[in-house]
């Protein structure tokens, strides 16, 4: 059968909205929120992992960029997982990989396929799908089964896309130790440290749980095409990490890294204003949607 290109829908579509428990630990039911584009499937599907400093935040908050993929043809799957005030690292690692193989399980229900899902992610959100989707077959990541009589799958995911991922947690939270201990520092850093020691719990685990590291390390991982989204002036996810000998910022580091292990990615700067500590304001992002939208019936194939 040739190869042909998954279109997206040139003009927006209606959906559906619906919320599905995707998995339960004890009484604890984890959501996903589905937007189903309607129509003959099957459509490319995203795994959404939403921001937060890997502590706050839910299926709901990003809420504008699934309805833009739905109505453009692309089934978002919104996710509840663990959070580190909760549970730390590996436990939102290990939903959001559960995650992926439910939905290619499910994928007929979902009107997808299993061999069209890709991976979403924003902030914290991004550097967890990228950790996926780098190490789809981790042992650790994958330890929680899929219920008795589904298929077998694994987490392994068709392309991946970031906006302004915190894609080196270690270099991130030094950043905002040291700009915390500088003169008149701002507020920011206080609440992101505290975050990451609530995730994280210790600096060896930001290392190894780190997608810049893994690949500078010369990890054997999984590269499948990916684009980063970076806002102008971000400079809680967009700065030069003073340890590190590379000459450019966290962004081209992890880009350059990427290709260097046979991955292909972009980084898109986009006009959007992010205030340090602020949540950004999706509804100014530009022409970010529908770049994510073309990046998807690029890389996503039937």
């Amino acid at each position: 059968m040739a190869t042909t290109l998954l279109e997206p829908r040139s003009a927006a579509t209606d959906f559906d909205v619906e919320d599905v428990e995707y998995l339960r630990h004890g009484d604890k039911p984890l959501l996903a929120r589905i937007f189903k584009p309607r129509g003959t499937g099957p459509f490319p599907a995203l795994v959404e992992c939403h921001g937060g400093a890997w502590c706050l935040a839910d299926r709901t908050t990003e809420r504008l960029r699934h309805e833009y993929m739905a109505a453009h043809g692309i089934v978002s799957i919104a996710l509840d997982f663990r959070s580190g005030d909760e549970a730390p690292y590996p436990a939102s690692v290990q939903d959001i990989n559960f995650a992926v193989r439910w939905a290619k399980a499910n994928a007929r229900s979902l009107e997808t396929r299993p061999d069209l899902v890709g991976l979403s992610g924003q902030s914290s959100g991004g550097h967890l799908a990228m950790l996926v989707a780098m190490r789809p077959h981790d042992p650790r990541y994958a330890a929680i089964p899929l219920p008795a009589g589904s298929s077998s799958q694994d987490a392994a995911v068709r392309c991946v896309i970031m906006s302004w991922p915190v894609i080196n947690p270690l270099s991130r939270y030094r950043h905002a130790k040291r700009t915390a201990e500088g003169a008149n520092p701002p507020a920011w850093p206080s609440s992101i440290i505290a975050r990451h020691d609530a995730y994280w719990r210790n600096e060896a685990n930001m290392a190894e749980g780190n997608p810049t590291m893994a690949l500078e390390r010369g990890e054997k991982v999984l590269t499948p095409p990916a684009i980063w989204f970076q806002a102008q002036g971000d400079i809680v996810h967009d700065y030069k990490d003073v340890e590190s000998s590379f000459a450019g910022n966290e962004p081209q580091r992890f880009c350059a890294a990427y290709a260097k292990a046979g991955g292909s990615i972009a980084l898109e700067y986009i006009d959007m204003e992010r205030k340090a500590g602020a949540s950004p304001d999706l509804s100014k992002c530009g022409p970010m949607f529908a770049r994510m939208v073309e990046f998807v019936s690029e890389h996503v194939t039937d």
